[in-house]
């Protein structure tokens, strides 16, 4: 029997019990599909954060009171008992780290409420920062200016805004000079941020950041440890040096004993993208697995309707062995339509995977990444599905000796 021949039969079969193929594929279809749609959001969001994260640069290094790597429970209540982080520990960071081309700090994000006239938005981020900080975030302007040191040193009420405040409480008005109500204290906008759009169905665009001394003194400092960043010298200069220096001025700041643990974490860009990378990983895995279940439920769903096309066709493979049709012919002609059955429930996986994925990008701005190796995957899957499940019906109907099979009555 020719391939395309194979093929077409099985076609037919699929188009004449329209519903039961329906019944039949959706296991395979739900599998792949599954498997598609998280390959795509788990790329999607490692090609986000690790463009995120690596676009500070790889010579960046983050001070944590507790690091948000630590996973231990033990570890973390016994870290949160440590010390904050204060302006003078930065500052003794800023003195003593002379392989840090900048240094800078930032307070505990919090959610604020922002009015201007009759208008206002709520959740809005806000962020006290050392004018340092806009470099190593990579934060652009698209009017104004940013925060500078003599607004730090003065805790000047200037703000820079986000473009959700400006389209929410100023359309239609040039923001420069206005003065808006952030949790009831009033601050001056002198800059406006470039749009970022949304991510997982968050907003980047709501925000406002304030001189960090200013943060403190209207939202306090108790419980409100700062997070130091340095960026190692440009020219060469190995991050290690950076990071000994900034490790070694804390250490004596805080008063840690000779040989004991440092009261606060560093992290780098490698060991935060480690953090995801792990997470997704895990992530990924587990909905593999359930995604694997389904694509068995689907394989031994396919195996049955064979077999119930085995009985149903008993006559016509009586029929084709008495033509002279080879128990290989018949085994083949099975074979191939078990596979064409998996590799349509896993064409159209691929096909609701994607279509999903895209869906939800719309919708809440998740990032998604299509990958032509997860298609090929996906359809080399449900082509090893239909094989393996194939085989015993296959074999079972090669086996009928054709004289019985004449005499089978439907």
């Amino acid at each position: 029997m020719h391939l395309v021949e194979a093929i077409r039969i099985a076609f037919q079969s699929l188009w004449v019990n329209k519903l039961r193929s329906v019944l039949t594929l959706l296991g395979v279809v739900i599998g792949v599909g599954a498997v598609i749609a998280v390959v795509t959001f788990v790329s999607g969001i490692n090609d986000y954060v690790a463009q995120k994260i690596f676009n500070l640069g790889a010579d960046v290094f983050f001070i944590f009171k507790v690091s948000p790597a630590v996973t231990n429970v033990d570890h973390f209540l016994e870290a949160e008992k440590r010390k904050d982080l204060t302006m003078e520990d930065y500052q003794a960071v800023a003195a003593a780290c002379r392989h840090c081309e900048l240094v800078g700090a930032t307070t505990r994000n919090e959610s604020g409420h922002v009015k201007y006239a009759e208008q206002s938005i709520s959740d809005t981020l806000v962020r006290g920062i050392t004018p340092s900080m806009a470099t190593i975030l990579d934060t652009d302007l698209s009017a104004g200016r940013m925060l500078n040191e003599t607004d730090v040193s003065n805790r000047s009420p200037v703000a820079v805004i986000g473009n959700d405040i400006v389209e929410h409480l100023m359309p239609g008005i040039d923001p420069l000079g206005k003065e808006i109500r952030l949790d009831g204290w009033t601050y001056q906008v002198i800059g406006v941020a470039k749009k970022k759009g949304t991510t997982l169905g968050q907003s980047a665009d709501n925000f406002v950041m304030i001189p960090i001394t200013a943060c403190l003194k209207q939202y306090g400092t108790h419980n409100n440890s700062l997070r130091i960043s340095g960026k190692a010298a440009s020219g060469g200069v190995p991050l290690d040096e950076a990071i000994g220096e900034s490790r070694a001025a804390l250490r004596a700041r805080r008063h840690d004993q000779p040989g004991g643990d440092d009261s606060f974490d560093i992290e780098t860009n490698s060991s935060l993208l480690g953090i995801w990378t792990g997470f997704s990983q895990t992530f990924f895995i587990a909905t593999i697995g359930i995604a694997c279940i389904s694509l068995v439920v689907g394989g031994i769903v396919i195996m049955n309707i064979m077999l119930v096309a085995v009985t149903e066709r008993t006559r016509e493979i009586g029929i084709r062995k008495a033509l002279g049709a080879r128990r290989e012919d018949v085994l083949l002609q099975f074979l191939i339509e078990s596979v064409t059955l998996s590799l349509t429930g896993g064409a159209l996986g691929v096909l609701f995977g994607v279509a999903f994925a895209l869906t939800v990008t719309l919708l809440i701005g998740m990032p998604s990444a299509i990958k032509l190796w997860a298609v090929a995957a996906g359809l080399i899957v449900s082509a090893s599905v239909g094989v393996f499940f194939g085989v015993y019906p296959a074999q079972k109907a090669a086996k009928l000796d054709p004289i019985v099979a004449l005499r089978f009555e439907t």
